[in-house]
């Protein structure tokens, strides 16, 4: 599989690792080398890609490890559970899990960012939006990379990036979506980001390749976050495929686009906490 070939590769230089086990899954938090901070100083939250079905800690332990080398901060890497042991609700709540036990050591929600990459990517909006919906406190920034935000695909079929995706098939998306989300072939339209209460999200970094199908997510997400006036970033990187900078982090553009994500992040997480001024 990915995961066991992922096994076979060095580990990356500059980075020491700790693993955390919480109920039905585990993570890992990813240091700089040497590094002391802990995570009350900050941290990024980072959730794989990989369709829901495939990939985990070590096939995403390169590109955790450069964001940490790149911010200084600890990552932690969430290995969700995913499909077919359980449907994409229950991925939402291992990563939330994730989320509240950031909070719970420690973390101040005011210098953690969430990121991840394709369905990731995904989990990274759902998550905060449920955050947002149970009471949590919102995160400080969202980073999304190549990121699945609408899972209705029928939506994307006239998109003039279904031919030019050399990556991912429109099928393949439609597959996921009917085995993991669909109840009697029915797609509830709030479980896509897209459709969120977007007014309560932090400023927003999305990252995608020009030819890319999921192209669509990102332009419709932007749209819709300035609508519900929350800053956000969209860039669009021509010649990439999808989650390159998860494919391939040492790839001159990877690394490149990689260094934008840390500075998003150290510009969300070093910003000093406002104190809401009080009314007579």
């Amino acid at each position: 599989t990915v995961d066991t070939l992922a096994r076979l590769r060095p580990d990356p230089a500059g980075v020491e690792r700790e693993q955390v086990r919480l109920p039905g899954f585990r993570m890992e938090i990813v240091r700089p080398a040497g590094a002391r901070r802990s995570l009350r100083h900050g941290a990024v939250l980072y959730l794989h890609g990989g369709g829901f079905v495939l990939c985990g800690l070590e096939t995403h332990r390169p590109v955790v490890a450069a964001l940490a080398r790149r911010t200084g901060l600890p990552v932690v890497s969430v290995e969700y559970r995913q499909l077919p042991d359980t449907r994409i609700q229950q991925s939402i709540e291992d990563c939330l899990t994730a989320y509240r036990w950031l909070l719970s050591h420690g973390a101040s929600p005011a210098r953690i960012v969430i990121a991840g990459d394709s369905a990731g990517g995904f989990l990274t909006f759902a998550t905060a939006l449920r955050a947002v919906e149970i009471g949590l406190p919102v995160p400080a920034g969202l980073v999304g990379l190549s990121p699945l935000l609408d899972l209705d695909h029928a939506a994307k079929q006239g998109y003039v990036n279904v031919a030019r995706d050399a990556y991912i098939p429109l099928p393949g998306l439609e597959a996921i979506v009917r085995y993991g989300a669909e109840f009697d072939g029915e797609l509830d339209p709030l479980l896509s980001p897209v459709n969120g209460a977007l007014a309560s999200l932090p400023p927003v970094l999305l990252v995608v390749g020009e030819d890319e199908l999921l192209r669509y997510d990102c332009e419709l997400m932007a749209r819709r976050l300035t609508a519900a006036g929350v800053p956000n970033t969209l860039e669009l990187w021509r010649g990439q495929v999808h989650a390159f900078t998860s494919i391939l982090p040492g790839m001159p553009e990877s690394r490149m686009a990689l260094g934008r994500v840390a500075r998003f992040v150290r510009a969300r997480t070093e910003e000093p906490a406002v104190t809401p001024a009080r009314t007579a």
